[in-house]
């Protein structure tokens, strides 16, 4: 029931239909598109990324959540699933048994792909530009050792950051900082 050929579907509806369906879709303006599978490497990357968050801020009241997790963009009347984001939300202290979107992130992280990439750099950025609780966004190459990294500065503004191999990834607004090779470790790169 959910593909491209539904003319308009209601967020109520995607969110009732996604909660059923054994694929991921995400869900823009009242379409709704079906994701792809996603490589070994890609998982690998989103994994030690989601790892390492874990583990520096397991004392701090933010979280950390993988694929599986929808990020509402309210103002684009879209859901997403970023490949990694963290929430520093307080609302996020209890979590109820059927909670299954995120709506104030911290950070955003996809890994790209030849198919997403366009769509990440573009579209998604745009859209999560206007989540006032976002304050930085990171591109993860597959094909080499790469961490683009956008820094909202102020209002308006957003400083590009590149980290590549031999460098260390730093994530100001969790003060974060891990080498890069971590992130790739056990990627093949």
């Amino acid at each position: 029931m959910l593909n491209e050929q539904l003319e308009y579907v209601s967020p109520e509806d995607y969110l009732q239909l996604e909660a059923q369906s054994p694929a991921r879709h995400e869900y823009v303006a009242g379409r709704v598109y079906a994701m792809t599978g996603a490589t070994l490497r890609h998982n690998i990357l989103a994994g030690n990324l989601y790892a390492a968050l874990r583990a520096h801020l397991k004392a701090s009241p933010c979280r950390v959540f993988i694929e599986g997790v929808k990020l509402n963009v309210a103002r684009d009347n879209a859901y997403y699933y970023p490949d990694v984001m963290v929430s520093c939300d307080p609302r996020l202290q209890t979590i109820a048994n059927d909670a299954m979107v995120i709506d104030q992130p911290t950070v955003l992280i996809e890994v790209l792909s030849d198919s997403t990439e366009g769509v990440d750099r573009r579209e998604k950025f745009f859209a999560y530009r206007k989540l006032a609780s976002l304050k930085e966004y990171l591109l993860i190459a597959q094909n080499q050792q790469e961490i683009e990294l956008f820094r909202r500065q102020g209002d308006v503004g957003w400083e590009r950051c590149v980290f590549t191999a031999g460098d260390e990834l730093v994530v100001s607004s969790l003060d974060f900082r891990c080498p890069l090779a971590e992130v790739y470790e056990g990627s093949g790169l």
